[in-house]
């Protein structure tokens, strides 16, 4: 059953109905399919929509009707609606059949709202159903495995964080691939986090063409539209709801060395670098490695000293030098675990919610309250969210409405100080630390030294090798990085409806909206002067403030009208958008006292400035929606955008889209084939824009650490100019005037049917090609420039979405079961010259290839005599074909002729969902997966370096190769050798994740009436419960790329709570 999402209570009839006589009408509602009751039924009479009730939970009612009322109505979301004559009985029981199919289910779409029987283009809803099985931050998070051609990332733990989203493939090679996201009708350009979940009716995903082209150049990468919830007619409801949970790793760490193991391999990688250099036998390689001499350190003082020795026994006598290995008396003197010191005792996530809603014929209000506190696993890493809702619908004429929603939430958000492979990362220096190495300062005999305050005294590394200076555990409560950001967005509409009377044309309807986001926010990054990277300069602050703006303003003309069996649908209107953005930043450093993190408790200022950036769209759409009979369906659209992100010249761009849908099932010739009660075909095609084309790292607009922010067709200059003495601006980009639009276009076709009242399925083929894309056309050096942005590439995503869902019945138990399957094939098809290459690292862009696939060279594996790492080398002709090949334990050789070694993108992905309700008892379980595709795992690969002395080991360097005739895949360990990238460290990127269960209990009526309840609701639940991937560490959803990083993990979140209404 779906839950009740909105009660009609008895209203007060006009004085001259209230005097009439009135009756008591009563009954029970129940289902066809299991006999169960069925609460939250409208119950209404019929032509008096103000006279009504709904079901309790136990599916009873009792309603006080006129005598002269002839019918009742009954309705309820995924039912059958009921119709029965009153006959002048007092007791009417009814059974109700479920509308499994909800073949008149509305999905909210572009400027409006569509049956689903009807709509031409590609969507997908999500109602709030699935939202509420889901604790977490950020509404981008439900989407995951509930929305078929979408993909998502898990974007490391970060509480707060949101993920990134992809709508049946890559949009672009440099500019956004972002999705659009609407909030009740209006483009929203605000943080998705501060929006409350709690808050959300439903979310609908537009996936082609017909379904987006009306949001022009911003929906080029599809559209979520997020509903919020409104009031509704009846008696003030409360509801309140709590959570708590308790948050832990989802992702296992990598497995690597301990003590006596690392020992062992660093001493053995130390004595081979003297064999290999230095031409010494193994004897004379493992005394020097021992005792060194006057120019060599010995392999403890190139560790740092015997401070960092954890073991009992001198360095000196700690290694057998007839085994290479640790004596066998020796023992740990401190163990410490630079991971486990990072983690927090109290991570509590709690989340509470209350809302009040009611209303009467006339107006109608929704009041919401939020609060989240996740403290997240690390310190100095949480997220909290203060949120309040405002939503009022009035009508002040039968023919006019107007309304108004306001949101309001203020986010604060600590972040680790820094990323990838920074020493003040805990993320890495945790993982790549030698496990020798203590996280507090030790006594001779092992114990931490204690201070005269009785505190632990960190160790700071001044002579290790690894971090010298740095402690990231110490930094998690010396340095801090917060962003907080104050977001208000308001959405206000006026609709006049000439279907109620007044002197316009019938069936015309005009709608205004007007909608604002602002956000202003600042970032703080504070590093201490006594350890860490503020030490150098005595500490140093990095402080941004910024402030976005947009408003969008339209005003719609929709005319509605049916002719016998011809039904037209016709929309016309104009829009106007308006995005600013400013920002300010100041770097200071010598701070005069430590803990003073403001720029005000800095002397020296570093540097300061300023940036503003404005963006303007004007547009006019139409679209038109014919339908024949309720079988044939046609839908056009049109809309003209006039952006200020191209010159004059180039600035305004035509997107359309045009759909057609054919209900089979409807035809005389299916009526026979009465186990089919649908089948609909339908196809599309459209042309779509980009214009979100800034010169920016990430391709958003509002990127706060990225000042080159500017249009292309515009000249870029720097006032960095330089020469100390004298200022001045100089040329740093060329304009092109010329650059545009990067276009879409989107052809989709598709499949649904219905099966039985039980099965609904959908397949369809897509296939969407991007050309005009914006890359680097480069230019001889003798003109002082590499080259300059233009529109020179394309590219092709293809491929297919299946969605399955059953139903089964018997008795008090049901049971849904859904199958979700996605595949996506991306080729591009063409770049600035023929034949040429795009090169990024690890990473190829090339003709005929998936965007971003590995480029790295060919592993021969470990030769079994010398222990080298061996490349395989293809020899090609002129023309790339291969003539013969070769292997070399060369790396220079190899690295010169690197191949494509496949990408990223999977075979297919999908979910398998499945949800049980048995009498008061529901439980959903949620899993996810992606085959195929491949991660290059840097991070794995990393751990096998010997380059640098106190890097830590995988477990896996223990199958290095040790002798002759050894065979393996891990070459000779060699002190000061570098590690280098091959294929060998990709790694088959398919998972099975089981992201969400769910456990419910709707207490019985009778317990929620004696205790004055409408209904209440215990809950369990689990988030990211569980991920199994090929290696144990790498997370395989971390980002579209396919690479890894040192990120926070992602995390699994354990919940239970309450929801009451009252």
């Amino acid at each position: 059953m779906k839950k009740l999402k909105f009660f009609l209570v008895l209203m007060l009839c006009a004085s001259f109905q209230v005097l009439q006589a009135q009756v008591q009408i009563t009954g029970t509602v129940t289902s066809s399919a299991d006999g169960l009751p069925v609460p939250g039924v409208s119950i209404v009479v019929q032509d008096m929509e103000n006279v009504g009730t709904a079901t309790s939970f136990e599916g009873t009612y009792s309603l006080m009707v006129p005598s002269n009322a002839e019918n009742l109505v009954f309705s309820a979301i995924g039912m059958q609606e009921v119709v029965v004559p009153i006959n002048n009985r007092s007791v009417i029981d009814v059974i109700m059949d479920e509308d499994i199919l909800e073949m008149d289910e509305v999905i909210v779409v572009a400027y409006g709202t569509s049956k689903k029987e009807s709509f031409t283009g590609s969507a997908k809803m999500v109602d709030n159903e699935i939202l509420e099985n889901r604790t977490v931050a950020s509404a981008t998070k439900a989407l995951e495995g509930v929305v078929p051609g979408v993909q998502t990332t898990s974007g490391g733990g970060q509480p707060g964080s949101d993920l990134n989203i992809r709508i049946r493939g890559f949009g672009s090679i440099n500019a956004s691939n972002n999705p659009l996201y609407v909030v009740d009708g209006i483009p929203y350009d605000g943080n998705i986090n501060s929006i409350n979940t709690n808050d959300i009716e439903s979310m609908s995903v537009l996936k082609d063409a017909s379904a987006s082209a009306l949001y022009g150049a911003r929906g080029a990468n599809g559209v979520v539209i997020i509903t919020t919830k409104k009031g509704t007619e009846g008696e003030p409801e409360v509801n309140f709801k709590v959570t708590f949970g308790n948050s832990s790793q989802a992702v296992e760490n990598y497995e690597t060395v301990d003590e006596r193991d690392y020992m062992e391999l660093f001493f053995e990688s130390y004595k081979n670098s003297f064999m290999l250099n230095n031409s010494l036998s193994e004897s004379e390689a493992i005394t020097l490695a021992l005792n060194g001499d006057a120019t060599t350190q010995s392999y403890m003082e190139r560790l740092g000293g015997e401070v960092y020795n954890p073991f009992d026994v001198s360095s000196e006598l700690l290694i057998d030098p007839t085994t290479g290995k640790i004596v066998s008396n020796a023992n740990l003197k401190y163990h410490d675990n630079w991971f486990d010191e990072t983690l927090r005792d109290d991570n509590l996530r709690q989340e509470y919610q209350l809302s009040i809603k009611g209303g009467n014929e006339k107006s109608q209000y929704l009041i919401s309250l939020g609060y989240l506190d996740d403290k997240g696993i690390v310190s100095n890493s949480e997220f909290n969210r203060y949120s309040a809702r405002l939503n009022l619908d009035s009508k002040l004429k039968e023919w006019m409405k107007v309304g108004m929603n306001t949101n309001y939430s203020l986010t604060e958000q600590n972040y680790l100080t820094n990323r990838g492979t920074s020493y003040n990362n805990i993320w890495f220096s945790s993982l790549a630390i030698a496990p020798i190495y203590p996280v507090y300062e030790r006594n001779a005999d092992g114990s931490i030294v204690i201070d005269s305050e009785g505190n632990k005294v960190f160790d700071y590394g001044e002579t290790r090798p690894y971090a010298n200076g740095y402690n990231s555990v110490a930094l998690l409560y010396d340095d801090s990085y917060s962003v907080n950001n104050d977001n208000l967005s308001s959405r206000i509409y006026l609709d006049l409806d000439t279907d109620k009377d007044i002197p316009l044309i019938k069936d015309l309807k005009f709608t205004i909206n007007f909608g604002f986001d602002y956000r202003g926010g600042d970032r703080l990054e504070y590093n201490n002067p006594i350890h860490g990277d503020g030490k150098a300069v005595n500490g140093y602050g990095d402080k941004t403030n910024f402030r976005t703006l947009s408003y969008t303003f339209n005003q719609l003309l929709n005319y509605n009208k049916s002719f016998g069996e011809h039904t037209f649908d016709l929309l016309a209107g104009h829009e106007y958008y308006d995005y600013s953005y400013a920002r300010f930043n100041a770097l200071k450093k010598n701070y005069l006292f430590e803990g003073l993190t403001e720029l005000d408790g800095a002397a020296t200022t570093i540097s300061a400035s300023s940036y503003t950036h404005n963006y303007r769209v004007e547009s006019y759409l139409s679209r038109l929606n014919y339908d024949y009979s309720d079988k044939y369906y046609l839908s056009f659209s049109w809309r003209t955008d006039g952006s200020s992100r191209f010159q004059t010249d180039y600035r305004w761009g035509q997107f359309w889209s045009a759909g057609a849908s054919w209900r089979v099932s409807e035809e005389g010739f299916m009526q026979s084939f009465d186990w089919l009660t649908n089948m609909t075909l339908k196809a599309s095609y459209g042309s779509q824009g980009n214009d979100n084309i800034l010169h920016l790292d990430d391709g958003s607009q509002d990127y706060y650490d990225n000042p080159s922010n500017y249009f292309i067709w515009q000249s870029f200059y720097s006032s960095e100019y330089p020469n100390a003495s004298y200022g001045g601006v100089w040329l740093e980009s060329l304009e092109n005037k010329a650059v545009e639009w990067e276009k879409n276009k989107n052809f989709n076709i598709g499949l649904e049917s219905y099966l039985f009242d039980r099965i609904s399925f959908s397949a369809e083929y897509f296939q969407k090609t991007t050309s005009d894309l914006l890359l680097f056309r480069p230019l001889a050096t003798s003109t002082g420039f590499n080259g300059y942005w233009d529109n020179i590439g394309e590219m092709v995503n293809k491929g297919m979405d299946f969605d399955l869902t059953a139903h089964i019945f018997k008795g008090d138990f049901k049971w849904t079961f859904g199958t979700q399957l996605s595949f996506v094939r991306n080729e591009v098809t063409e770049l600035v010259t023929e034949g040429q290459e795009i090169v990024s690292g690890s990473f190829i862009i090339k003709v005929g290839e998936p965007i971003n696939s590995f480029y790295l060279p060919t592993s021969a594996g470990v030769d079994p005599a010398t222990g080298d790492q061996l490349y395989l080398i293809k020899e090609r002709d002129d023309d790339g074909n291969i003539t013969g090949e070769y292997i070399t334990n060369s790396y220079n050789e190899a690295g010169a002729n690197k191949e494509i070694q496949g990408s990223r993108i999977p075979d297919f992905y999908g979910s398998i969902s499945n949800s049980f309700k048995y009498k008061g008892f529901d439980l959903s379980i949620l899993l996810t997966y992606s085959v195929g595709g491949y991660v290059y795992d840097n991070v794995y690969s990393s751990l096998f370096s010997t380059r640098d002395a106190g890097d830590n080991f995988h477990v896996d360097v223990k199958r290095r190769w040790q002798e002759p005739g050894d065979v393996t895949d891990v070459p000779r360990l060699v002190h000061g050798q570098v590690n280098y990238a091959t294929n060998d460290r990709l790694i088959d990127a398919s998972y099975l994740s089981i992201k969400n269960i769910t456990l419910g209990y709707n207490l019985p009526e009778s317990v929620v009436e004696r205790i004055k309840l409408k209904n209440c609701r215990i809950f369990v639940t689990a988030d990211n419960l569980a991920l199994f991937s090929k290696r144990k560490g790498m997370d395989p959803q971390y980002n579209f790329a396919g690479n890894q990083d040192y990120e926070y993990v992602p995390l699994k979140t354990l919940s239970a709570g309450i929801d009451i209404k009252f």
